[in-house]
């Protein structure tokens, strides 16, 4: 069978949105576990300015934590909070004892360097895994607070139950928030991987050998049907807009649904699992700093 004819059946979807809210039901009852015994998990979120998207974004994250029994501390800046200002806020709240995570939304107004920002949250309470000594931990294979995108891919992965060992998994877009750590999992879990970028010459020929395909770089529906192995599992971490202003992913789903064993929707893919993984990473923090017998698992 070609690359580019269709798979016998269409491919299943990977309902994020299903799945999350199994892993929010879970955080949910261990933090209630948890607040019983000790006290409720806490994420302090920073908004700096005023991005549409942005605040969007944290206000998901605000309404996950109410729902699943974690306290959270919103607080937004004004877009032109100085990097000093800011850096001292982070500093306040690692030294809060009733903080276990700390986020700052990215993207950044254009004064502060936001490698600098997350540098400064203390390791133990960077809950989106950004932080070089967590990035570290997981390249050494120890991980500890891990990225919430790569780690709720992972989560898919599983549920469709596709050997991951040995398989061939290929991923378009080498940023530090999804596609490199994305790579390392894979590479723990036994995957053969290789990663793209926008340099990479003749990306078709490496996506159309992919057994597993991570797309990942924000260009609206840049991966079509004759991109994708029979078969293939297909996770789209993308969220854009087409030329009707409709959001899609970096694949073209309906497209690439006639060919793949397994596509994620945009959206209701992705999306949800990482804010499910984010509630994971604030209450394995609590518990992390929480006395022994206040723990459940």
């Amino acid at each position: 069978m070609k690359s580019n004819e269709p798979f016998l059946t269409p491919a299943r979807t990977l309902d994020g949105t299903a799945l999350a809210a199994g892993l929010r039901a879970d955080v949910a009852r261990r933090a209630q576990v948890l607040a019983a015994r000790w006290r409720p998990p806490a994420l302090a979120v920073l908004l700096v300015g005023d991005a549409q998207a942005s605040a969007v974004y944290v206000r998901n994250k605000i309404r996950a934590c109410e729902a699943a029994g974690v306290r959270s501390i919103h607080e937004h800046l004004p877009g032109a909070t100085s990097q000093p200002a800011l850096l001292a806020r982070i500093a306040e709240l690692n030294a809060d004892p009733l903080v276990d995570g700390i986020l700052v939304q990215l993207p950044l107004p254009p004064q502060i360097d936001p490698q600098q920002v997350i540098a400064a949250i203390a390791p133990d309470k960077d809950v989106d895994g950004f932080h070089v000594a967590n990035a570290g931990a997981l390249f050494t294979g120890a991980p500890r607070l891990m990225p919430c995108t790569p780690s709720g891919v992972m989560r898919m992965l599983d549920h469709t139950g596709v050997t991951l060992r040995g398989a061939e998994a290929v991923i378009v877009g080498a940023s530090n928030i999804v596609g490199k750590p994305q790579a390392i999992l894979l590479l723990h879990a036994g995957a053969t991987v290789t990663i793209c970028n926008s340099k990479t010459r003749d990306l078709a020929a490496h996506t159309r050998r992919a057994d597993i395909l991570v797309v990942a770089v924000g260009r609206a529906k840049m991966i079509g049907a004759d991109m994708v192995k029979p078969g293939a599992v297909v996770i789209d971490v993308g969220m854009n807009r087409d030329e009707h202003g409709r959001l899609c992913g970096d694949v073209d789903t309906e497209a690439v649904r006639a060919v793949a064993g397994w596509i994620t929707p945009v959206p209701g893919g992705v999306g949800p699992m990482t804010i499910a993984m984010l509630l994971e990473n604030t209450l394995q923090a609590a518990q992390a700093r929480a006395p022994v017998d206040a723990t459940t698992r």
